[in-house]
């Protein structure tokens, strides 16, 4: 995409993290933002932050993990502006690694029905529409480094599902020459809140002894989520699909994974650094 302003963009998990910081860059490229989120009042704090700057945004309490609050999603931004150009399917949520046949059913419905379930909702409500309207568009899919890199856990298998859909569609689309392009978001280490992804836990999905308290979230950092927005922003801008910040222990790891593979060794996990 090259021209943004006046451009309608839809992100989920928007009202934090990178959803917030894509929001924000995006609405100061003069894009009409609609942003999404289980999370009602960090929604709403984000919608008043961006409103105050003058930007022109629409807040949409949503749960990716059930179709029809995307579809509701889609009915929102469509009747507030008629029309989607860009899809930012981001919300994601982390549980700790551990030993897979350790990880309950609730575990897995939880995660994979956010991680997964959430990016197959967003692409098969807005695509079609995206379709119809017959104009430039893009989706973007938000996966992990681990997505590319040897899984060791529950997330890691999500973000690598997240980076074979976006391969698909990304090829799907393009042999039918359509107007969309598609990007696999990769990020490392960011400064958000997803170590603490247990507070939007449905209840119902909660273990017998309530939602799980993951300690890494008292000491995590990264880099802010501002500049992997800006590094979103000029990927999106130069049409690259796979997005993730150059570092060379990243490349390293990722080169090592694809090595192993055609080399048929076994899986060698490697520190992310």
């Amino acid at each position: 995409m090259k021209n943004l302003s006046g451009q309608v963009a839809v992100i989920t998990g928007a009202a934090s993290g990178i959803g917030r910081a894509m929001a924000e860059r995006f609405a100061r490229e003069g894009m009409k933002v609609v942003l999404a989120d289980i999370e009602q009042q960090a929604l709403d704090n984000a919608v008043t932050e961006l409103r105050q700057q003058e930007h022109d945004v629409l807040g949409v309490v949503t749960d990716v993990s059930k179709g029809e609050s995307v579809a509701a999603l889609a009915d929102a931004a469509l009747r507030q502006h008629g029309k989607v150009h860009l899809v930012c399917n981001n919300a994601g949520v982390f549980l700790p690694a551990k030993p897979m046949w350790e990880s309950t059913l609730k575990d897995w419905e939880w995660i994979l029905g956010v991680n997964e379930w959430g990016v197959i909702h967003g692409i098969r409500t807005f695509v079609p529409i995206m379709l119809a309207q017959d104009e430039e568009g893009w989706v973007i899919n938000t996966a992990s480094i681990g997505g590319l890199v040897t899984g060791n856990s529950i997330y890691g298998v999500t973000k690598h599902t997240v980076v074979a859909l976006s391969e698909a569609l990304h090829l799907q689309l393009k042999q039918r020459n359509a107007k969309i392009g598609v990007s696999v978001l990769c990020p490392l280490f960011v400064d958000t809140k997803i170590m603490a992804s247990e507070r939007n836990r449905p209840r119902d999905l909660w273990n017998d002894d309530g939602p799980g308290y993951n300690p890494l979230q008292e000491t995590w950092t990264g880099t802010p989520p501002e500049e992997q927005a800006e590094l979103v922003l000029q990927d999106l801008l130069a049409g690259k699909f796979y997005m993730w910040p150059f570092m060379q222990s990243t490349d390293d790891n990722v080169r090592s994974r694809f090595e192993n593979i055609m080399e048929r060794r076994s899986p060698e996990p490697r520190p992310l650094r």
